[in-house]
């Protein structure tokens, strides 16, 4: 009786879209559908923060390198113009080192590009989306608020939120993370490939110069990145086994100093933490499809991948970009959930996701190998690579999308 009160003190709401997640991916789709011309509703179960300034000495240790293809993305929504520059650090040079003393490097210059990523704060780039949406008039902000149904009918899809508010859509996005709840309820699974490993993330002073340059050294166990942040920091992404994870987090603050210097190898001298270390599980998902009747995912609702590349946000902001291309173009469909479209959403999505599932899943098991003759050939290949510029540009043509 109590849920009928509630329900009738609600009307429905009338939406053509609902986006459920407002995280970096589902926000930049509802901030890239700003002028589209549809009504939007955006279900966030986080509380609003404020914006604020950010203390200089405060940073967050969750970084994302992102792509020239992303950074334009962002920029046509409005979001990147909200960043704060001094915050923000371009890759000029990436230095990728085997284990066998194998070395590959990629240029800014080589691959006639200003930069081949730029290096910044989730936190940050979270607030910039945020400071976007707050300009546009075709969104209601649903937060915080969580779901508590879906109804999906030939139709619209009907979501009702815990409180009993119902919001009707034509499309529902799901944006809610790696254990979607938005995925469960319309039956898109399949089981997730445990990597065995661990991303420790922390960030740190540098006593030498990291010059625009982003560091990976491939080792029997693990793979350890040091991306440049501004000024002399970097920030640190180490995937490592559970057991080493562990062991990583309860060091001291000198030990951890000194355990990722002697990593990697001194290359930028004396190492200071900055923020504490953190973890967190890695895991393959890949998906049969990502689309169902009335309902899109995108982002880690869609897929999951292996960091060591670097293109996880990347492929999330890729699938938001692509279903608002999808939804700006869909000429004759008045119906923005229409099953033709979402089907060209779900084809079009495919390669590039497969190809990262597949290009970061291989490379783990090719490095994380004990076999010796594996060993020698896998540098000999780095090496190779190294001296033919034309293959190094079409491998990085993937990573500028």
């Amino acid at each position: 009786m109590m849920a009928a009160i509630i329900s009738a003190k609600y009307p429905t709401m009338e939406f053509d879209i609902v986006i459920i997640g407002g995280g970096l991916v589902g926000a930049s789709l509802a901030a890239a559908l700003g002028h589209s011309g549809l009504s939007l509703a955006l279900v966030e179960g986080r509380p609003l923060q404020p914006t604020g300034e950010t203390s200089p000495d405060d940073w967050d240790s969750r970084i994302y390198a992102i792509s020239p293809g992303c950074r334009g993305f962002l920029e046509q929504s409005g979001a990147w113009g909200f960043l704060d520059a001094s915050r923000v650090a371009p890759v000029e040079e990436m230095r990728v080192f085997g284990d066998g003393g194998a070395e590959l490097e990629f240029s800014a210059y080589q691959m006639g590009a200003p930069e081949l990523a730029c290096i910044l704060e989730s936190r940050e780039l979270q607030g910039a989306i945020w400071q976007a949406l707050r300009q546009q008039d075709n969104l209601e902000l649903l937060c915080p608020a969580k779901c508590a149904a879906l109804e999906i009918t030939p139709e619209a899809a009907v979501l009702t939120l815990d409180d009993g508010r119902k919001a009707r859509a034509k499309l529902v996005v799901g944006a809610d993370g790696r254990d979607s709840w938005v995925r469960n309820q319309v039956g898109i699974s399949a089981a997730p490939v445990d990597y065995r490993q661990h991303g420790v993330v922390a960030n740190f002073t540098v006593e030498r110069a990291h010059r625009g340059i982003a560091y990976q050294w491939f080792q029997p166990d693990g793979i350890l990145a040091l991306l440049p942040l501004p000024g002399n920091r970097v920030s640190m992404v180490w995937s490592v086994s559970p057991e080493k994870s562990a062991e990583l987090l309860a060091l001291t603050r000198g030990e951890l100093c000194a355990r990722v210097s002697v990593a990697s190898n001194g290359t930028l001298g004396t190492m200071n933490v900055i923020t504490p270390p953190a973890a967190f599980p890695l895991r393959l998902l890949v998906l049969p499809q990502i689309s169902a009747p009335r309902v899109a995912l995108i982002g880690d609702a869609a897929h999951n991948m292996h960091p060591l590349a670097g293109q996880g946000v990347n492929t999330g902001f890729r699938d938001a970009r692509q279903l608002a291309q999808v939804l700006l173009e869909r000429g004759g469909f008045s119906d923005c959930g229409d099953a033709q479209l979402l089907r060209r959403y779900d084809r079009k999505r495919k390669e590039d996701i497969y190809s990262m599932q597949a290009t970061t899943y291989g490379l783990k098991h090719l490095f994380n190998n004990d076999d010796p003759l594996l060993k020698t050939l896998r540098n000999a290949g780095l090496n190779a690579t190294n001296h033919l510029v034309p293959l190094k540009k079409m491998l990085m043509q993937h990573a500028f999308i």
